[in-house]
C-alpha cells in the first residue's frame, strides 16, 4: 500500500502544480503538456514516454474544464 499511496501522492502533486501552472501562466496546450512531463519526470515518475504523454495530456484536459 505504502507504493501506491506515494504514486498517488506525486500524481496528486503534479496536477496541483499543473493548475498553479495553468492559473498563472497559460500557454499552448503543447507547451502545457510539455511542462507537464518535465514537473512529472522530475519527480521521478517513470513510465514508457507514450504513456507519461497520456498521462499529461489526461491532466491538462481535467485542467481545461
Amino acid at each position: 500500500m505504502k507504493a501506491l499511496n506515494i504514486v498517488l501522492a506525486v500524481i496528486g502533486g503534479a496536477v496541483a502544480g499543473a493548475a498553479v501552472g495553468l492559473l498563472l501562466a497559460p500557454e499552448k496546450g503543447e507547451d502545457t503538456r510539455k511542462q507537464i512531463i518535465k514537473y512529472l519526470e522530475s519527480k521521478g515518475v517513470k513510465l514508457h514516454r507514450s504513456k507519461l504523454e497520456e498521462l499529461a495530456d489526461e491532466i491538462a484536459d481535467e485542467l481545461g474544464k
